[in-house]
């Protein structure tokens, strides 16, 4: 059925029903595993206007940063497949939007499902903040599984 599944994470507590969800679906169907995390383009106008980080997007530090996160988020996912018998594969995304990130990490791992977690957002909030989970939805070419 789906030999490789594509299991998005940003760290939060949903994205770990997901993680766990689509870790016990890639262990029923003896599925390969690659956990996928995307740090979204730093903001740089907005900090930049407060003072906060002049230049900051091109220093040595910012990547390294940005990689330290990811490190805290996939670590911890990637161990917890190891407790459940699995093999993953972590990738990090950098400076890419979430739904993006996560559609060309599917297309590039050559992924037959991607799971991922839905905020739950409806109304205003949804159409103010927009929804990765529906972007990905409306332009993946492979399957999603949506965890609530």
């Amino acid at each position: 059925m789906y030999t490789r599944i594509l299991i998005a994470t940003d760290g939060s507590e949903l994205a770990e029903k997901g993680l766990l969800k689509g870790l016990e679906l890639a262990s029923g169907l003896g599925a390969a595993v690659d956990i996928v995390t995307v740090s979204e383009p730093w903001a740089a106008g907005m900090y930049d206007a407060m003072g906060w980080s002049v230049g900051y997007m091109h220093s040595p530090e910012y990547k390294a940063d940005r990689e330290e996160g990811a490190k805290k988020i996939l670590e911890p996912a990637v161990a917890t497949a190891t407790e459940l018998g699995l093999k993953a594969t972590p990738v990090h995304v950098l400076d890419r939007y979430a739904a993006d990130g996560i559609i060309d990490t599917a297309k590039e791992r050559n992924s037959d499902l991607i799971v991922m977690t839905s905020h739950g957002r409806r109304g205003v909030t949804r159409v103010l903040l927009g929804s990765q989970t529906a972007e990905v939805l409306a332009r993946s070419d492979v399957p999603v599984l949506v965890i609530r």
